[in-house]
């Protein structure tokens, strides 16, 4: 009788075991399985064709051998002064990014397409500088969607709080109940991040898609109107969970491939 105690405990802590160990390699995968975003936005002085031409032949065929698909290019709709050139990588997960970099940086291919640029004197400098911040997609939506490639415009909003929890709420109000009513009124999405790091934070920033602004105010009509988002706009647990909204137009450069 101890003895067949014995075995059913060891089969119980065992299964338990197992079961955890699952468990945490799931809860691991779906971590991985998110993407991970690093968004760039370079302040032009000098020509930007020397840039761009970086881009072109050097920096976006590395990444894409590397694993990094679908980088997107953008400039501001109308004429910004200076003049801002927009870039998104997209790594697979949090992990590849350091991975993919180095990769990159000792690529020999890359290395060749990167000796114009890299020989430019300090009087032909492209950009001022360049500000750069690092989101992971949020469980909602965790690779980023590329929309048709017709003519098309892009709405890049990023959302303040006045704390961690704030933009933690403004998040999970995303997660369970903003999406549905985003697709349904055609609000589409390209990617959601929660900030790591970067400006204003704590923040989240995202990326939708229109055909021009004339849908975009349509469409934004028909969210605010949407009978889930009143409802769930007045819910209490989601109070004062954004401070304060930025935002930006955007349109694809040639060489997107977003």
């Amino acid at each position: 009788m101890k003895r067949r105690n014995f075995i059913q405990k060891s089969i119980i802590a065992t299964t338990a075991i197992s079961a955890g160990v699952t468990t945490a390699t799931q809860a691991n995968n779906n971590e991985q399985a998110k993407e991970f975003y690093e968004f760039r936005v370079y302040e032009i002085k000098g020509n930007q064709a020397n840039i761009q031409g970086y881009f072109t032949k050097a920096l976006i065929p590395a990444l894409n051998k590397y694993g990094v698909k679908n980088v997107g290019a953008f400039a501001e709709v109308g004429k910004s002064e200076p003049f801002k050139l927009y870039f998104l990588i997209p790594y697979p997960s949090f992990d590849s990014y350091q991975k993919i970099n180095d990769q990159v940086k000792k690529d020999a291919t890359y290395q060749q397409a990167s000796e114009e640029y890299n020989k430019l004197s300090p009087e032909q400098a492209t950009y001022t500088r360049f500000e750069s911040s690092f989101m992971i997609a949020f469980d909602g939506l965790p690779k980023l969607i590329v929309p048709q490639n017709t003519s098309r415009i892009f709405e890049l909003r990023t959302y303040e709080g006045y704390s961690e929890d704030a933009v933690r709420r403004k998040i999970k109000m995303f997660n369970d109940d903003e999406f549905p009513i985003f697709y349904r009124t055609k609000l589409n999405p390209v990617f959601f991040g929660e900030v790591i790091a970067g400006k204003n934070l704590p923040c989240l920033t995202y990326m939708i898609t229109f055909k021009n602004l004339e849908e975009r105010d349509a469409n934004w009509k028909a969210f605010g109107a949407d009978p889930d988002w009143q409802r769930v706009s007045k819910a209490p647990e989601y109070a004062n969970s954004v401070s304060k909204i930025h935002k930006t137009f955007l349109e694809p450069l040639p060489f997107s491939q977003i």
